[in-house]
């Protein structure tokens, strides 16, 4: 995926362009008034690891979802249905844009929000698509595979987090985008990665549409993963990150979020979003201590085997833990 590493200064390129189509507005638009900045301490909901799996699975049912195949067509049409049952209101951008070797793609954004007017608002990120092929598999690069970890697990974790919006609202407006079309790229071109998001970042579900900060999920349910505090994200969000990572160490996962850093700057869907619409996003992404992406990134091997509930249960009880108790601004 988008997952090659990249320069300091590549950070402020601009992004290739994506051809634009429309898009359409879906749902209803039930909302609450404006989110307060002092926060009054609620109970936070119990985020459900087994929903979260139930939901990776599903995803992994419909097949490898690749721009121009049939699972990507009915995947989305379950995730739109999915958030229609939670979402205040739910926004669908279809349109068009352009591969690295010039294929013409059919690109899926979803939005699902939440007290959409409400002025505080948090911007919760994960792509849907999977990469064409295993390209980093040991035996055949060539095969296609189920994407769990990478694209399914911080999609799950989205949706169980939604269902909680839903019974419980949050204090902020929350805005949970599914971007497609992230994992189309060729390594030897960064630009080429990340379609969807660049186009959702030139061309917003809402115009002008601000959120205070972001968080992407990007391989979020492998057996054993860790997240380490990546580069880019500490330079464009260094406040909001560091305190998800306080967070999730309060609240018992200090040997899964690590703050020891990368290293390295990743490129990932948190990269236009920091530089094109200018929200401050931080990505939490597996990372493997030996300075790698865990063995079975890009490979057949990404698939249910691989998914863990307790991983699912510290990015999804954390999101939650933030969602109701912490500060907007940082």
């Amino acid at each position: 995926m988008r997952k090659a590493l990249i320069a300091l200064t590549a950070l402020a390129m601009t992004v290739g362009a994506c051809q634009q189509n429309g898009k359409t507005e879906e749902g209803n638009n039930d909302s609450t008034g404006a989110s307060k900045v002092d926060r009054i301490q609620v109970p936070v909901p119990v985020f459900s690891e087994d929903s979260a799996y139930a939901y990776t699975a599903k995803q992994v049912s419909f097949g490898p979802r690749i721009p121009n195949t049939p699972a990507q067509e009915k995947c989305a049409a379950w995730l739109i249905a999915s958030l229609k049952q939670w979402a205040d209101t739910v926004y669908v951008q279809r349109t068009t844009v352009t591969g690295p070797k010039g294929e013409k793609l059919p690109c899926i954004n979803i939005v699902g929000s939440f007290n959409p007017a409400a002025k505080q608002r948090v911007l919760l990120l994960a792509h849907w698509d999977t990469r064409p092929i295993a390209d980093e598999d040991a035996f055949d690069k060539t095969k296609k595979l189920d994407g769990a970890d990478d694209g399914g697990s911080g999609v799950a974790v989205l949706l169980e987090a939604a269902r909680n919006f839903k019974t419980q609202r949050p204090d902020a407006g929350v805005d949970i985008l599914l971007v497609d079309v992230e994992d189309f790229g060729d390594p030897s071109n960064e630009n080429s990665f990340c379609l969807g998001t660049q186009y959702w970042a030139k061309n917003p579900h809402v115009p002008g549409y601000k959120a205070n900060y972001g968080i992407l999920l990007d391989m979020v349910g492998g057996r054993g993963s860790q997240f380490y505090m990546e580069k880019a994200s500490q330079q464009y969000a260094p406040g909001p990150m560091r305190m998800f990572w306080d967070v999730a160490n309060q609240i018992g996962y200090s040997d899964i979020f690590r703050y020891e850093d990368y290293g390295s700057y990743i490129t990932d869907d948190h990269i236009p979003v920091n530089t094109i619409a200018n929200i401050p996003t931080f990505d939490v992404l597996a990372w493997q201590a030996s300075g790698q992406f865990p063995s079975h990134w890009h490979t057949t091997n990404d698939n249910m085997s691989v998914i863990d509930k307790r991983t699912l249960k510290a990015v999804g009880q954390t999101i939650l833990q933030v969602i109701y108790t912490q500060p907007f601004s940082y």
